[in-house]
C-alpha cells in the first residue's frame, strides 16, 4: 500500500479543481497535490453546448448592473442562500478577469469592453462565451498555469472513502487501477485540508448528456457523513446522443424539424399534432433557445417540447432532429415565425431556406462540432432525448464553500450553490468564485500540521469490505448499474413518479446492505468500486427527490406524479426552500436573505488593514 501526505490535496482536474490548486500557489501554500481519476476527464474539459456561457456581472457600457443587482438576480432563483449569492457577485469580476488574463478568448471590443447577451433565466444580457468549447478553453489555461507551478498531479486515482476524525477530514482512500495486483491498488493520502471538485454525480442517469469520462463522488461523502443541499434539483435538456452534446441556443433557433421513427420505420412529424397551428410550434421551437433547460412552469410553453419528446420515446420511437428540411409551416417562406424570430433571424443575417443553412449563419462552429464526431448534418438525422446535464445541488457549504466536515471544502459542480433557477452559464462563475474562495480560507486558516494518520482498526475494516467485494457473486456489476441508471431516467429525472421513486429507493437499500450477494466483479477492480459509489449517490438522490415532492410538490426542473400518473401542483408555501439532507433526515429550511454588507470604505480599509496584520 502506498501513502502520501500533503497539508491539501484537491480531487478533480476540472477548471474549478485546477483554480483552486493555483490560487493556493499564489497564496504561497505549496505543500499540496491533485488528485485525479483522469486528467483529461470531466465535464468542463468535454462538455458544452452550441455557444457554452459564462455568466458573469455585466463589463460593458451600455448594460448598468452592479454587484448587489446581480446578488438579487441569483437569490431570486430560489434555493439560495443570501450570502452564498452576494459572494458569487462580488467574486465575477476577479474570477472572469483572471480567465482572460490567462488568455481564454472571450470576445471584447476594440475600447476593451466585455459585450453580453440573453441566456436562460436572465434578462439582463450579462452572458459571454468563446464558443462551444468555453469551459475547455478555461480548463486548459488553468492547467497550463497549474503544470508551470510544478504542483504534483496524482492521475488514474479512483477516489472511494473518506477518514475523518473529531468531525474533521483526515484523508482519502483511491484505488490505483495499475497497482490492483498488489492490496487491491489500495492508496491512501492523508491531508488536513480536502477540496472536493469532482463535479455532478454524471452517472446517476442513463440518458445523460455528460461525457462518459466523468462519474461523480456524491457516494462517497453520503458515506462520510457530509450534508447535502438541494439534492432533488437538476437540469435536464434536449441533447444529442450518438455524441452527446446540450442542441441549445442556435441549434433550436435554427428551427429543425422534429420527427420520429417506429420500428417500423415510419417517419412522424410528432410535434405538428400537438400545437394549434404550426405558428405557436415554430414560436415554440424558436424560444426552446433562450429557454433549454426543462422548467416546470414552462410545462405548457417551450417546456412541452420535452415532454413531447419523453412521449414519443415512450412510445418506442426514436426522436431526431432534421436540419435538411423546414418543420411544417415553412413551407412557403418565414412568413409564419413569430416577430421575435423574424428579428432575430434578420439580424443575424440568417433568413435562409433551411435549417441547415441557418444554423451555417448562425453559428457555423455547431455544425463543424458534430462534422468532428462523424455526423454530418447536412446527410444524416441527429438522434436526441431528454438528458440530465447539471446537477444543481451537491454538497451544503457556507461562503467561503467549506462543509459540515471540518477542512473539507466543495467546489463546481460538487457544491449545492446553484439553487433551482440559476442563469445558464452561472456554473462557471461559481466554479471559479467558490474555489477561489476556499483556497482564500485555506491559505489564511488551514491547518499545517503533519496529517493525522489512519487508525489501524479502519484500515484493517476497509481491507475487509474490499476483499468481499473482490470475492463477491450476483450479477456483473455493470448490469446492476445500467439497470438503475435506466430507472433513474424512467422514473427521476424530469418526469417523476413518486411511487416509483420510493420503490426504488427501497430497492437501492436493500442492494446496498448486501452488496457482496448482488454484485459479481467484472473488469477491473476500480469499475467495480465506481458502481458501488454511484448505487449509494442515486440513494441519496432518491432520499431528496422523494422529501422534495412530498414537501414542494412539482417545483424547478421536475413535474412530480402521484399514484395515478397525476401531476402534483406546486405547493407555493416552500417554493424556493432549501432542502437540507444527511441521510435519511431531510428538512427545509428558508434562504437566509443577502446581507446589507459593510461598504463605506474608511471601514472596509481597516478591517482589511487588521486582517492581514503581519503579512506582506
Amino acid at each position: 500500500m502506498r501513502e502520501y501526505a500533503f497539508d491539501t490535496i484537491i480531487l478533480g482536474t476540472g477548471c474549478a479543481g485546477y483554480n483552486c490548486a493555483d490560487w493556493l500557489h499564489t497564496f504561497g501554500h505549496r505543500n499540496i497535490a491533485i488528485v485525479t481519476r483522469g486528467q483529461f476527464a470531466g465535464a468542463s474539459r468535454n462538455a458544452g453546448s452550441d455557444k457554452q456561457t459564462y455568466y458573469k456581472l455585466s463589463l460593458a457600457s451600455s448594460v448598468p448592473d452592479s454587484v448587489r443587482s446581480l446578488a438579487e438576480d441569483l437569490f431570486a432563483g430560489g434555493g439560495v442562500d443570501g450570502e452564498i449569492a452576494l459572494t458569487e457577485a462580488a467574486g465575477s469580476v476577479r474570477a472572469f478577469m483572471k480567465l482572460v488574463n490567462l488568455g481564454v478568448p472571450f470576445p471584447c471590443n476594440s475600447y476593451g469592453e466585455f459585450p453580453g447577451y440573453q441566456t436562460d433565466h436572465d434578462t439582463r444580457g450579462r452572458a459571454t462565451s468563446a464558443g462551444p468549447y468555453t469551459s475547455k478553453y478555461i480548463t486548459e489555461a488553468l492547467e497550463h498555469a497549474v503544470l508551470a507551478k510544478g504542483i504534483p498531479i496524482f492521475s488514474g486515482m479512483t477516489a472511494f472513502r473518506l477518514f475523518t476524525q473529531g468531525g474533521r477530514v483526515t484523508g482519502l482512500a483511491c484505488i490505483d487501477p495499475s497497482q490492483e495486483s498488489e492490496d487491491f491498488g489500495l492508496t491512501l493520502f492523508l491531508c488536513n485540508q480536502l477540496v472536493v471538485a469532482t463535479g455532478g454525480e454524471a452517472a446517476a442517469y442513463w440518458d445523460s448528456v455528460y461525457p462518459q469520462s466523468q462519474t461523480g463522488a456524491l457516494g462517497m461523502l453520503a458515506q462520510a457523513g457530509v450534508r447535502f443541499a438541494n439534492l432533488n434539483h437538476w437540469q435536464y435538456g434536449i441533447a444529442s446522443t450518438a455524441f452527446r452534446w446540450n442542441v441549445s441556443g442556435s441549434y433550436q433557433q435554427a428551427l429543425p424539424r422534429y420527427i420520429s421513427i417506429g420500428p417500423d420505420g415510419t417517419e412522424h412529424e410528432f410535434l405538428a399534432e400537438s400545437f394549434a397551428s404550426p405558428q405557436e410550434m415554430l414560436a415554440r421551437i424558436f424560444l426552446k433557445g433562450y429557454q433549454w433547460p426543462f422548467d416546470v412552469r414552462k410545462a405548457s410553453g417551450s417546456s412541452q417540447i420535452d415532454l413531447l419528446v419523453q412521449r414519443e420515446r415512450s412510445l418506442g420511437r426514436r426522436v431526431f432532429l432534421d436540419y435538411r428540411r423546414n418543420p411544417a409551416g415553412l413551407e412557403q417562406g418565414l412568413e409564419a415565425l413569430s416577430e421575435e424570430a423574424i428579428d432575430y433571424l434578420r439580424r443575424s443575417g440568417a433568413l435562409r431556406a433551411t435549417p441547415l443553412e441557418r444554423l451555417e449563419k448562425l453559428n457555423p462552429a455547431a455544425i463543424a462540432l458534430y462534422r468532428e464526431h462523424s455526423i454530418d448534418l447536412s446527410r444524416e438525422l441527429l438522434e436526441i432525448a431528454v438528458c440530465a446535464q447539471h446537477q444543481n445541488g451537491g454538497v451544503a457549504v457556507d461562503c467561503n464553500w467549506e462543509s459540515n466536515v471540518g477542512g473539507l471544502y466543495a467546489v463546481g459542480e460538487a457544491a449545492g450553490t446553484f439553487g433551482a433557477y440559476r442563469p445558464g452559464g452561472m456554473a462557471l462563475n461559481s466554479a471559479q468564485v467558490g474555489s477561489l474562495r476556499a483556497a482564500e480560507q485555506i491559505a489564511r486558516h488551514g491547518r499545517r500540521l503533519p496529517p493525522e494518520p489512519v487508525k489501524p482498526e479502519e484500515l484493517a475494516q476497509l481491507r475487509a469490505e474490499l476483499q468481499a467485494l473482490c470475492t463477491s457473486h450476483g450479477l456483473p456489476h455493470l448490469r446492476i448499474r445500467q439497470k438503475f441508471q435506466q430507472a433513474m431516467s424512467r422514473h427521476a429525472a424530469h418526469l417523476r413518479s413518486l411511487p416509483q421513486i420510493h420503490m426504488l429507493r427501497r430497492e437501492l437499500e436493500d442492494v446496498l446492505r448486501h452488496l457482496p450477494d448482488v454484485l459479481a466483479p467484472s473488469g477491473s477492480f476500480a469499475s467495480l468500486i465506481e458502481t458501488v459509489d454511484i448505487l449509494r449517490a442515486q440513494h441519496a438522490l432518491l432520499c431528496a427527490m422523494e422529501s422534495a415532492g412530498a414537501a414542494m410538490g412539482s417545483y424547478g426542473g421536475a413535474l412530480y406524479l402521484d399514484s395515478g400518473g397525476q401531476t402534483l401542483p406546486e405547493i407555493s408555501a416552500h417554493s424556493g426552500d432549501i432542502l437540507l439532507t444527511q441521510g435519511k433526515d431531510c428538512k427545509l429550511r428558508r434562504p437566509r436573505p443577502i446581507p446589507q454588507a459593510n461598504v463605506w470604505f474608511e471601514t472596509v480599509w481597516a478591517e482589511y488593514r487588521a486582517a492581514r496584520k503581519g503579512k506582506c
